[in-house]
C-alpha cells in the first residue's frame, strides 16, 4: 500500500494500515522531534502523541493532496514545538481539542506540491547541503525559527535585533535555500 492508502485505512480505524504507516514513519519522525526537543524520554513521549493523533484525527488529512510525509513531518515538528514551549511556560493556555485542530494539525496549501518519503530521502542531501551554504548567522537564525519555533519578535529579543531585521534574514534565507538547492540539480 502506498502512503496515501496508508492514511486512509488509518482514516477508517485499519490498524495494519496504522501500523505499516507507524514502522515507516517513526524513526524518521522521532529524528525530526529529538531535533527539537533533546530530552529523548519527551522525544519518545511527542512522538507517541503524534501517533495518537493521526490515529484519532487522519480524517483531517486533505486526502485530494496527496501529501502524506509533509502532513506527517508538520504535525511532529508542531507538536514538538509545542511540547518545548508548554514546558517553558511560553504557551499557558490549555491544551484542548480545539487547540489541537488549529495548532497542532497541518492545514497544508493545495499548492505544495505533494511530496514522497522516498523523494525526500533523495533530496535530504541536497537540502543538507543548501544548509550548509548557508553562512552561520542564516543558519542559526534558520535553526531557531524552524527547530524553536520562535516568531518573528521573539527572534529578535534573542538576537538583539529589530524585527525588521529578522523579517529580511528570514526572506533571504528562503531565497537562499531555494537557490542552494535548485543549484544542487
Amino acid at each position: 500500500m502506498n502512503d496515501l492508502e496508508l492514511i486512509k485505512g488509518a482514516a477508517n480505524n485499519n490498524i495494519q494500515a496504522f501500523s505499516a504507516l507507524y514502522d515507516k514513519y517513526a524513526p524518521l519522525l522521532y529524528t525530526l522531534i529529538k531535533k527539537i526537543v533533546s530530552d529523548k524520554e519527551t522525544a519518545n513521549k511527542v512522538l507517541e502523541d503524534v501517533f495518537l493523533i493521526i490515529w484519532s484525527k487522519a480524517e483531517k488529512f486533505n486526502f485530494n493532496s496527496g501529501n502524506v510525509y509533509t502532513w506527517m513531518a508538520t504535525l511532529a515538528k508542531n507538536k514538538a514545538i509545542d511540547q518545548i514551549r508548554r514546558s517553558s511556560n511560553k504557551i499557558t493556555e490549555p491544551y484542548t481539542e480545539e487547540y489541537e485542530n488549529i495548532c497542532i494539525i497541518p492545514l497544508l496549501s493545495p499548492l505544495i506540491e505533494s511530496q514522497s518519503y522516498e523523494n525526500a530521502l533523495v533530496n535530504a542531501g541536497k537540502i543538507e547541503n543548501a544548509l550548509y551554504c548557508l553562512t552561520e548567522a542564516q543558519q542559526i537564525t534558520f535553526y531557531i525559527a524552524y527547530y524553536e519555533g520562535l516568531t518573528e519578535a521573539e527572534i529578535a529579543s534573542r538576537l538583539n535585533i529589530p524585527v525588521q531585521t529578522v523579517k529580511m534574514k528570514i526572506q533571504t534565507i528562503l531565497n537562499n535555500l531555494k537557490e542552494n538547492f535548485f543549484n544542487e540539480q
